[in-house]
């Protein structure tokens, strides 16, 4: 029974600290939406899209755990990075360099 309320303490604690960072990127940006996505092993990755079109991301150790986090930041949820949501994503010339790499005279990604 120990060992299931350390995990249990530990997941809350994890929900807890990405939730913080959540809402502190949604103040930085003038509110967050956001999208949860089972990367495997490595855990979820939470892509957060903010009203300013700022844009990053979190990776939590589990998709439960994202989902958690996401809910108790209080921000929208998108099933899909696409369509509007996807759309309010503002990109500048680092982002546009790092994407197209090499094919477009860009810096490599080695």
């Amino acid at each position: 029974m120990a060992d299931t309320q350390q995990v249990d303490a530990k997941a809350e604690r994890q929900v807890t600290r990405l939730a913080r960072r959540i809402g502190s990127f949604s103040q930085a940006h003038g509110g967050a939406e956001g999208q949860v996505a089972y990367i495997g092993e490595r855990g979820a990755r939470i892509v957060l899209v903010g009203e300013d079109g700022g844009w990053g991301d979190l990776v939590a150790p589990s998709y439960e755990i994202a989902k958690k986090a996401v809910e108790k930041s209080g921000i929208t949820v998108h099933e899909d990075f696409d369509g509007e949501f996807a759309a309010k994503v503002t990109t500048g010339p680092y982002e546009w360099s790092r994407m197209a790499g090499i094919q477009v005279g860009g810096p490599s990604n080695t």
